[in-house]
């Protein structure tokens, strides 16, 4: 059904090559992972696919990509769409309204479809999918995970014979990545040919036919699924792989990493409010230096708003915050603290990854910025322009300049999004190493990292939001 024949690729203006000498065969039907190490291919393979690359992003392409016997490059970029589905990493980047059931149904409008007709596919996916909870909503008011099943739903509704996945799981909790998995789950049971892009494996084990493997843009090996079941955990290890065993418990971390137990941050009797509506309720908590707390929710239970708060971005609240027992004011909440972003697209604004680490700390010297480069495995890339890295190097290089910036308050908003378990690990040991001076709460749903990272744990329950401590 999709055949790549010795492709190779080079973005335009990079010097290296970044798929080199691929040649895949994907069957009708087949559900295909690929994985590797960040930057190593995947998004760009993906992109050969659904032919934005080199539409979209350009570059020297050589080699054929065929789809059902045609060439891609002969096929209408409105008429592939019909066939090749895509769901990217960020799914903001494939929006074009401001309400949800209008995103669900754009690609019918675009086809011409008869107002009933959208209706009746706007109802069938939304029941198919489980997301009738999620109808005339403001996209920008929803959670990044329910974005995602957003992005996913105006898919499904255009009824393409091929998914195109791009890091689906990245953004969802635990409970939408069973979801996620029952999508999958629909698609294979319905004949569709799905390939997806993934370093959250474990929720994958059952539904894949193959796993391809890519390593510096090359196909480095192709297994059975039975076979990539079956790797050693050494082995996956040395492959850069995350686990593939899923966990949704929180280990209490028996290492305290704050220097005193002096309580210097404190929460009190906070509600945050969205609106009319109150998000978080009458939540408590108090911090010390050193400690790193992971806030643990379901989506679209208010931890970015949270954090915004924290951090003085997001002032529709009640209750106090205080630093050493006297009140935080927001102007002073800003000025020490610095967020990683969910969307970290929103906070790189310089010309090279180098001057990037400079920017909210002009004093900073060569060799320090140098260390915090080596440190995340970005050292390569230090004269490179932030757009042009991939997801997982452009998380990095935000929780770097967080690093840098020798804020008090260091939040991070799911930073392991698009990080392999080689630099899953180094963003790990650094957070521990740079904490011991500031408090550092981190929002995640990557239970893997939260239980190698944190020292105590806030669990917010949608029921009232309830705020439970371990």
């Amino acid at each position: 059904m999709i055949r790549l024949q010795e492709i190779n690729f080079k973005y335009k203006n990079e010097e290296t090559s970044n798929l080199i000498n691929i040649n895949l065969n994907i069957k009708k039907g087949e559900c295909i992972l690929i994985c590797g190490g960040s930057g190593c291919g995947k998004t760009t393979l993906l992109r050969l696919i659904n032919k934005l690359v080199p539409t979209l992003y350009e570059g020297e392409l050589k080699g054929n990509v065929i789809l059902d016997n045609e060439h891609t490059e002969d096929i209408p970029m409105y008429v592939l769409a019909d066939r090749v589905g895509s769901v990217f990493q960020n799914p903001k980047t494939q929006f074009f309204n401001v309400d949800t059931d209008s995103e669900i149904v754009f690609g019918l409008e675009n086809k011409g479809m008869s107002l009933q007709e959208m209706q009746n596919r706007l109802e069938k996916t939304c029941n198919d999918l489980k997301i009738n909870n999620l109808l005339n909503k403001n996209i920008f008011k929803i959670s990044g995970g329910e974005k995602q099943k957003i992005a996913f739903a105006s898919v499904y509704a255009i009824n393409p014979d091929i998914y195109v996945l791009d890091e689906p799981s990245s953004n969802l909790d635990y409970k939408s990545i069973e979801d996620l998995k029952q999508y999958i789950s629909l698609l294979k049971s319905q004949g569709k040919t799905i390939i997806i892009a993934e370093h959250r494996l474990f929720y994958l084990m059952d539904l894949i036919n193959r796993s391809i493997y890519l390593k510096n843009g090359k196909i480095e090996k192709i297994y059975s699924k039975e076979e990539f079941v079956n790797l050693s955990d050494d082995v996956r290890k040395e492959m850069g792989l995350r686990s593939i065993k899923g966990t949704n418990r929180l280990l209490q971390q028996k290492e305290k990493l704050q220097i005193n137990n002096k309580k210097i941050l404190k929460l009190n009797n906070l509600s945050i409010y969205r609106g009319n509506r109150k998000i978080i309720s009458n939540l408590n908590f108090e911090a010390s230096m050193g400690d790193i707390i992971g806030l643990i929710a379901p989506n679209g239970t208010g931890k970015t708003s949270l954090l915004r708060t924290i951090s003085g971005l997001f002032n529709s609240f009640k209750g106090d915050i205080t630093w050493n027992d006297k009140k935080f004011e927001a102007k002073n909440r800003i000025r020490n603290s610095y967020m990683v972003m969910q969307d970290v697209n929103y906070q790189l604004f310089s010309e090279s990854v180098k001057s990037e680490l400079k920017l909210g700390n002009p004093s900073i010297d060569c060799e320090r910025i140098q260390k915090i480069l080596l440190q995340l495995n970005l050292e390569q890339y230090a004269d490179k322009h932030p757009n042009l890295l991939s997801g997982g190097q452009k998380q990095r290089l935000a929780i770097g300049v967080g690093i840098a910036n020798n804020k008090l308050l260091f939040l991070l908003d799911e930073p392991t999004s698009g990080l392999d378990l080689e630099n899953m690990l180094r963003v790990t040991e650094l957070i521990k190493q740079v904490s011991r001076d500031r408090v550092t709460i981190i929002a995640t749903h990557d239970m893997e990292f939260a239980n190698l990272v944190c020292n105590k744990f806030i669990v917010l329950k949608k029921e009232g939001i309830n705020e439970k401590f371990i």
